[in-house]
């Protein structure tokens, strides 16, 4: 009798000890494969970064400069429109609407306004997220002598420029105005402020 409990309570003994055994296996298991899956996680983590940073910043410049374009044409077209616009009326318009050009005053990347005067025009096309240029274009009135040496003394005409920040809007602005530096006319030619580049469209 205690022979058959003793060889029952050994059977019990083997049978919770493997059980143990299986238990503490597999936890170790576990926390083996983790730190496996961990380290290896790490490693991949790491090499994938090397090998896909530069086509991933790649494809983000891309889909940068797409939206980028955007905003060149349309400060380019404002451009355009405007000069237009004033060859009719002899003024400029303050309104991107009546320049009939279709343009919205905001789309999913940029903001677009008009800043008009009796001799220029300034329009801006201002970044709505930070990782964008801004752009600023402008018309000036401008005496056409400047610029065509068989034009009539009194004679005026309109040039254009175009601009781009030279760098992408900040995450936080320390100055409370959003709209780029406005080109200028200095000694007769129109440049670019500080800041911001000429470019073609």
């Amino acid at each position: 009798m205690i022979q058959e409990d003793f060889q029952s309570n050994s059977t019990l003994l083997k049978g919770c000890g493997r059980s143990l055994l299986v238990l503490v296996g597999l936890i170790g298991t576990i926390v083996l494969l983790f730190q496996t899956f961990f380290l290896t996680f790490t490693i991949k983590d790491k090499q994938v970064e090397i090998f896909l940073r530069l086509p991933l910043s790649s494809f983000l410049n891309k889909a940068n400069k797409a939206k980028q374009s955007e905003a060149k044409q349309y400060v380019s077209s404002l451009n355009r429109g405007q000069q237009a616009y004033f060859a009719e009326n002899s003024a400029f318009s303050n309104s991107i609407a009546a320049l009939g050009l279709g343009i919205k005053t905001e789309t999913n990347n940029y903001k677009y306004s008009i800043v008009a005067t009796k001799t220029t025009s300034i329009h801006y096309g201002v970044s709505k997220q930070k990782n964008l240029k801004d752009y600023v274009g402008g018309v000036f009135l401008v005496p056409a002598k400047e610029f065509e040496l068989n034009a009539d003394r009194y004679e005026m005409t309109t040039v254009t420029i175009l601009c781009e920040t030279n760098e992408e809007r900040p995450l936080f602005r320390y100055k409370p105005a959003d709209e780029p530096a406005e080109p200028i006319y200095k000694n007769g030619e129109v440049i670019c402020s500080k800041g911001t580049t000429a470019v073609t469209k």
